[in-house]
């Protein structure tokens, strides 16, 4: 590939004859090939022979202002696909569609539509809203959960991994001595988390 962009010309695999060709590469990504390259995830000089011309397209949580008329095609799209009259788009749907991060992007949108279509069998758009409140849910109670995590590893580090006692962790975070051994079975915290030994 290196050798097609640099020099426009390759040889078949077994082959003896070189091609010559004239071709415009367009190479589409959502990573950070910038970070990927210094970190050695990814070649330098085959980056460098991509990025001629980059065009940045930002997420749809950048540009929620296209996000009515995103949903507006892929409703049309999919009624039409699916032979049902979809006339209208409740406000609340639509407020909750521009809310929402979108971390799958337009893709994500057009699928959750084409499953909305799936489930209306009226003339007004059903969207099954409740799924945003279910990940937003899981993401909060995983947040909670990194903190605690956090905070009973500082504590177990300001004790010297010393969980019992007048002066242990248990003491300090006001928990009895097996809670807090339970609770760092559940949060997966071992001793070589919180030893003088790790680097952290």
């Amino acid at each position: 590939l290196l050798r097609v962009l640099q020099d426009h010309e390759f040889e078949r695999l077994g082959g003896t004859r070189t091609i010559k060709v004239d071709l415009r590469l367009i190479a589409a990504t959502n990573r950070d090939l910038v970070k990927s390259v210094a970190e050695k995830a990814f070649r330098s000089d085959l980056f460098y022979r991509l990025n001629v011309f980059p065009i940045r397209i930002p997420s749809l949580r950048e540009r929620r202002e296209d996000i009515p008329q995103l949903v507006r095609y892929f409703v049309r799209q999919f009624a039409r696909a699916m032979d049902r009259g979809i006339e209208t788009i409740p406000t609340e749907t639509m407020d909750a569609l521009v809310q929402w991060h979108w971390p799958g992007n337009v893709r994500e949108l057009e699928n959750f539509i084409e499953r909305s279509v799936i489930l209306t069998d009226g003339t007004a758009l059903r969207a099954p809203l409740a799924e945003f409140q279910a990940e937003r849910s899981g993401a909060e109670e995983h947040s909670l959960e990194n903190t605690e995590r956090e905070h009973i590893l500082r504590v177990l580090r300001e004790t010297d991994g010393m969980i019992s006692g007048p002066t242990g962790a248990a003491r300090r975070l006001g928990l009895k001595r097996t809670t807090l051994q339970s609770k760092m079975k559940r949060l997966g915290i071992t001793r070589t988390d919180y030893s003088r030994q790790n680097p952290d």
